[in-house]
């Protein structure tokens, strides 16, 4: 608004005014506080589509995060959630969600194909790494089956 002259009443208004943001100031910190012991370590599951190699289709963006956490019964504004880089491949990814100016907490966003693998990814384990074990037994199985028709080969030839 307008500037006041500095009369005494209005310096008076003004400290009722000052006493009154402090304190809802002080109300919201605390809410923020307590939302924030809920909130912090939590982990979401965010399901999008990807590549074999991991990356995605589009990215991740705090309204999709926001949307993961109100999901979860939190009310959180995407302008809350701050991301370190943007999120444009599968996999797990620590978040800061600013609930006040003094009160933020850090919460992990699971980004996977489908919930058996957030599961998975969670549990410690990157889908590459799977698909590098599979590939492995497959290859191991591959040669095994070789060997079993290379030893019957050899059987055959000495029968005659």
């Amino acid at each position: 608004g307008k500037a006041l002259r500095a009369t005494e009443a209005n310096r008076l208004a003004f400290e009722d005014q000052k006493a009154q943001l402090e304190t809802r100031n002080l109300e919201t910190r605390n809410e923020a506080s307590a939302l924030s012991a809920k909130l912090d370590g939590t982990s979401y599951v965010v399901i999008r589509s990807a590549s074999d190699s991991g990356a995605l289709y589009g990215s991740v963006t705090p309204r999709d995060i926001a949307e993961a956490v109100t999901a979860e019964g939190f009310s959180v504004d995407r302008r809350q959630i701050i991301l370190k880089a943007p999120i444009k491949a599968l996999g797990l990814y620590e978040t800061s969600v600013v609930l006040h100016p003094e009160v933020s907490s850090s919460i992990t966003v699971n980004v996977a194909r489908s919930p058996e693998e957030a599961e998975l990814q969670a549990s410690g384990k990157s889908i590459q790494d799977l698909a590098a074990e599979a590939e492995a037994e497959a290859e191991f199985e591959i040669s095994e089956l070789f060997e079993d028709i290379g030893s019957a080969a050899s059987d055959d030839d000495s029968d005659e």
